[in-house]
């Protein structure tokens, strides 16, 4: 792995086994200056490192227009502008770029996207991945059933979610389209093949779209963390490999994730602006954005990438897509009144903050609108590493845990989940990244049992079919007799579960 963080894209180490608005309505809103709209001082420095930048406006495209002249003014360079948003991405190598441009009338927030320079052009799954062994893979092929695909007796995740009893009546609609947000996915495996949309992918890591055929694939030693997440939500069900939880919608690969496995901001919102207008349904996000683990509003430069991906996440609601995010890998209570982050900036020389989860975002999962998934494991328990948070999290599924933790029924050997992997294989992976895809899929289930519901229907949906999971007893996962986090709720919600584990059967049946 490249760093030494917990991200929902990364392997955790486990133990063996708008309308365009003003501003963010949950940011604090700034008196704008006085300076006209192409105000930034004519002599600027060009010293600095080139970073990215992004540049959030007030009101319409006029004020776009002329913003774009003072971002030059002040040494930046345009590479996009998301005029539907008010979003524009920049890059500049003036070091006062952020502090000259907030002063523009027009702008109402702006800060760079990183704290390392952008250089010419990792994974947050748990523990080191653990490919498919041949042994293994025929004796579950030798115990699939007709209806089964060979590996699938491996995936106890799927009963888990009653996926298997939801297939018999359907595999879900080739109309519905889930998008994977993340490190690219292979669509060239030949269990994502037949359901894949080339036209609703796309490769964002500049912040701008390049639609190059297959530009939406993992290169060469880059992440296959996204070819798993698809994998999860609509493997086909041909009778190779694995089964999806919606094995007969379809799955696009928006690839925001630079080699380095780095999700920065302006490639978030390219990515949620292309899924809403590329009639996506649903779109998975299993990483949080670089490189704050909590971005604070009470910052100037963090404030504005929230903000950005906030417009770009509530635009593609708009437009009928709903947005599903694991909660994070770090086993933290995200509703606790303080909370430690040792990890960011992750992309240069991370600090140690205190940080308050009411004025710092994990995002785009602890953004409005936004599903955010916990996860479970074989035994339907809270995984280990599992984030948590009364308030926060709104609904869990299947992620994977330790099997010295939870094990699973047999035939499955693994706690974690098993999934796609590049050229063609088959793997485990675990983290709240795998429980996110299984909500994915249960919700672009929805979605086609109901064609005409809006994202906030879907999702209306999603929460009251889920089933009831109470906190239980004390939770103390690895038996030491000390408590490793504190559910708190009722049973119809809670912070380890949300509204409950997603249910995939009434999700075709009601």
């Amino acid at each position: 792995m490249a760093h030494l963080r917990s991200r929902r894209t990364r392997a955790i180490a486990l133990p063996v086994g708008l309308a365009l608005t003003a501003s963010l309505g949950f940011l604090p809103t700034g008196a704008a200056s006085a300076a006209p709209l192409d105000g930034a001082p004519a002599a600027v420095s060009t010293e600095g490192p080139l970073l990215s930048y992004v540049v959030n406006t007030k009101g319409g495209h006029a004020t776009v227009k002329s913003v774009k002249r003072a971002i030059e003014k002040a040494g930046g360079t345009v590479v996009i502008a998301y005029d539907q948003i008010g979003v524009i991405v920049v890059h500049s190598q003036n070091p006062d770029f952020a502090k000259q441009i907030r002063t523009v009338r027009g702008v109402a927030s702006a800060g760079a996207t990183r704290t390392a320079p952008i250089a010419p052009q990792s994974d947050t799954a748990i523990g080191a991945d653990q490919p498919l062994g041949a042994a293994e893979a025929a004796k579950a092929s030798a115990k699939a059933t007709d209806e089964q695909d060979p590996f699938e007796p491996l995936q106890w995740d799927l009963p888990a979610i009653k996926a298997d009893k939801a297939h018999q009546r359907t595999l879900g609609s080739k109309k519905v389209t889930v998008a994977v947000i993340d490190t690219g996915v292979d669509d060239t495996h030949p269990d994502l093949a037949p359901n894949f949309n080339a036209a609703a992918s796309a490769n964002c890591v500049t912040g701008k779209p390049d639609t190059t055929p297959g530009a939406w694939r993992p290169a060469a030693g880059e992440s296959d963390h996204g070819t798993h997440v698809a994998g999860t939500i609509a493997a086909a069900k041909n009778g190779i490999g694995v089964t999806g939880v919606a094995p007969g919608v379809k799955v696009a690969g928006i690839k925001v994730a630079n080699p380095d496995s780095f999700f920065y901001t302006e490639s978030v919102v390219c990515g949620f602006v292309w899924a809403a207008e590329h009639g996506v349904d649903v779109t998975n996000n299993s990483y949080f954005t670089d490189p704050w683990l909590f971005a604070c509003k009470t910052d100037e430069d963090q404030k504005a990438l929230l903000e950005a991906v906030t417009r770009a996440t509530r635009y593609a609601e708009r437009k009928g897509t709903v947005n599903v995010a694991a909660a994070g890998n770090s086993k933290m209570d995200l509703a606790a009144d303080e909370l430690t982050d040792a990890t960011s900036p992750n992309d240069t020389t991370p600090v140690t903050r205190l940080v308050n989860p009411r004025e710092c975002f994990d995002y785009p999962a602890m953004l409005p609108g936004v599903v955010t998934v916990s996860a479970t494991g074989a035994k339907g328990l809270k995984a280990s590493y599992s984030n948590y948070g009364n308030g926060v999290v709104d609904i869990a599924a299947p992620g994977g845990d330790s099997t010295a933790y939870q094990k699973p029924d047999a035939p499955a050997t693994s706690g974690l989940i098993l999934s796609t992997v590049m050229n063609g294989g088959y793997g485990y992976k675990g983290g709240t990244s795998m429980a996110s895809p299984h909500v994915a899929g249960v919700a672009a289930l929805i979605k086609s049992t109901h064609p005409r519901a809006s994202a906030a229907e879907v999702k209306a949906l999603l929460y009251a079919q889920a089933d009831d999971t109470a906190c239980g007893d004390a939770y103390d996962i690895n038996g030491d007799g000390t408590v490793d986090a504190v559910c708190e709720g009722g049973k119809r919600k809670n912070g380890f579960y949300g509204t409950g584990v997603a249910d995939a059967l009434d999700a075709v049946r009601r």
